[in-house]
């Protein structure tokens, strides 16, 4: 598995984007950041376009996700957690934990989980599959995940091209955006705080 990884990142174009960024949104270990900032490196060398990057990386990102969905939806939650326990799981860094954390983020916060999540590290890549036993509605589903995946995309492409090759540079953004995030997180739980204790207001009147 780790070869034919090393292999796409090798190659790096719009179809191995694609797959990669659609193996990073389903279980498997390959952070994103591992795939877009190279490939937005290769848009600052004049090798690719940085809004086909992203659009790819987009693409990939809701296949995974979408794969991950059904996996719920079909299978339901005892498989689910059953097979999370299983030694494949924990070959990939998957385990009933994780699981039940994406789970609780969903059913603390609904369906804009699946567009905040996708922002979200530990959460990313397995909020689809609590979406998916909650039997969301598909469309409403991929239109979130596809919004969450483009601004996650973006971001990561910003970082690799105009950071260039100053590794420095890069890191140092990676820490602002980090922090950039973590408030927007912030914002977006005072928001559904306030959300919540206004539906509690309007019920007991």
């Amino acid at each position: 598995m780790w070869s034919f990884i090393q292999a796409l990142l090798k190659q790096l174009g719009y179809p191995q984007i694609v797959i990669l960024m659609a193996m990073e949104s389903t279980f498997l270990p390959i952070p994103s950041e591992l795939v877009v900032p190279p490939a937005a490196f290769k848009c600052y060398n004049g090798e690719l376009s940085i809004v086909l990057v992203v659009l790819a990386s987009t693409l990939g990102s809701l296949i995974g996700a979408t794969i991950n969905y059904f996996l719920g939806y079909f299978l339901g939650r005892k498989i689910i957690y059953s097979l999370a326990d299983t030694k494949i799981a924990h070959a990939m860094f998957l385990n009933q934990g994780k699981v039940q954390k994406a789970e609780d983020y969903f059913n603390r916060y609904g369906k804009s989980s699946t567009f905040i999540g996708r922002l979200v590290p530990g959460v990313r890549h397995l909020i689809s599959i609590p979406a998916g036993m909650a039997k969301m509605p598909y469309f409403s589903f991929a239109a979130f995940t596809v919004l969450g995946s483009f601004l996650w995309s973006a971001i990561l492409g910003a970082l690799g091209y105009f950071a260039g090759a100053n590794q420095g540079l890069l890191h140092r953004y990676y820490e602002e955006i980090s922090k950039g995030l973590l408030v927007i997180f912030i914002l977006f739980v005072v928001y559904l705080a306030w959300k919540g204790i206004k539906k509690k207001k309007n019920s007991k009147k």
